[in-house]
């Protein structure tokens, strides 16, 4: 399965979040929270149940249930933004992530529908981050083109230096190769690696380490994808890079540029 038809795929299991006996300002506070997630989100009464309480089902299936003000931010549900006041860039990024916790945790694979290049950029360093913590395993990035990876050649030689992190980077043919060190450059010649923007992180052995980000972009500057925390979409990813543009076969080897460590 390609990283589109990946995509595709989860993109095909939306989750639907029922909001039961809350006042319409806090279902629609709740949308404009969960706005760059592929979540449906309607408003019920149930004559028999408490107030404010919301439901999350996926593929007709419950999934979780928790109260409405689990969901929202400290500030009430009249805080659309998510954000504290001050908050900006990476931080902010992640503040937006924290609301809602309680239903995106129970998602393997967590849909994004408009995610910015900020966003894409502070979610990749997440990622990112925990490949450097652990310090082991293998760490797999994709930046559309070689133009884009030479903006990240010193970020990037700088995990690829960790002894026992092995650091791949995926690029379309557009732009110079960026001289690098520490890390393995592959040059796909296919759309999926131009249209396709990912970070996924092996764990170094531990499944509850392993996490992804797949994304396209759908418009000029516009990402749709999900997070994955589960071992099994983690390790698909991973080994379908491998085997596409690994050292043998498919785009292989003419498309590997860069030094190994």
């Amino acid at each position: 399965m390609s990283l589109i038809e990946l995509i595709a795929g989860v993109e095909a299991h939306e989750a639907t979040l029922t909001v039961f006996n809350a006042d319409p300002a806090v279902t629609e506070s709740l949308r404009a929270h969960f706005a760059d997630r592929s979540i449906r989100i309607v408003a019920a009464e149930a004559a028999a149940g408490p107030e404010n309480y919301a439901v999350l089902e996926r593929d007709g299936a419950f999934v979780t249930a928790v109260t409405v003000e689990e969901l929202l931010p400290q500030g009430g549900p009249e805080d659309a933004s998510g954000v504290e006041s001050g908050d900006s860039g990476r931080e902010g990024a992640a503040s937006r992530r924290r609301v809602g916790e309680p239903i995106l945790d129970h998602l393997d694979e967590t849909l994004f529908t408009s995610y910015s290049r900020a966003d894409m950029v502070a979610a990749s360093r997440e990622i990112e981050d925990r490949a450097w913590r652990v310090g082991d395993g293998a760490l797999h990035a994709g930046f559309q083109t070689l133009d884009v990876l030479t903006g990240e050649t010193d970020t990037y030689d700088l995990l690829g230096g960790k002894e026992r992190l092995d650091v791949h980077a995926y690029a379309a043919d557009e732009g110079n190769a960026p001289d690098v060190e520490h890390y393995t450059v592959h040059v796909g010649r296919t759309a999926e690696i131009r249209e396709t923007w990912f970070v996924a992180y092996d764990g170094g052995g531990v499944d509850e380490a392993k996490c992804a980000l797949l994304a396209e972009e759908r418009a000029p500057g516009e990402f749709f994808g999900f997070w994955s925390y589960d071992p099994e979409t983690v390790d698909h990813i991973i080994n379908y890079l491998t085997e596409r543009y690994g050292e043998t076969g498919g785009d292989r080897p003419e498309d590997n540029t860069g030094k190994s460590r």
